[in-house]
């Protein structure tokens, strides 16, 4: 069966300075215990704040490092899922119903694509 990466984006300027509230940590625990029993999560993970990293960049046979936090980002990668699923169609139908779980203020992204095998 194949494997997807979901790619959660969430926009910074709608995401609460404190993190994500109580609520919504139970309501995605209990989606993720869901998607585990059903044997659909391999992996999955949140990340911390962009201030936190770092940028590798390559460009012109150079490589440049940049501390975050990353001004010119509005929109920032959060976290990730990996999910074994029978096709793209059923990975969207998991990664809508996560996305779901996030209050009505919050704006989230997800890009769900293939793993290549091999």
């Amino acid at each position: 069966m194949p494997r997807y990466l979901s790619i959660v984006r969430i926009d910074e300027t709608t995401a609460p300075p404190e993190g994500p509230s109580p609520e919504l940590m139970e309501r995605m625990g209990a989606l993720i215990e869901e998607i585990t029993k059903a044997g659909v999560m391999l992996d999955t993970a949140g990340l911390l704040p962009q201030s936190e990293g770092r940028r590798v960049h390559w460009e012109g046979g150079k490589v440049t490092v940049t501390d975050g936090p990353f001004t010119e980002s509005k929109e920032v990668i959060g976290g990730y899922a990996i999910t074994q699923c029978k096709d793209l169609d059923e990975a969207v139908e998991w990664t809508k119903r996560f996305v779901q779980t996030h209050e009505e203020y919050w704006t989230v992204t997800c890009e769900v694509r293939e793993i290549g095998e091999g």
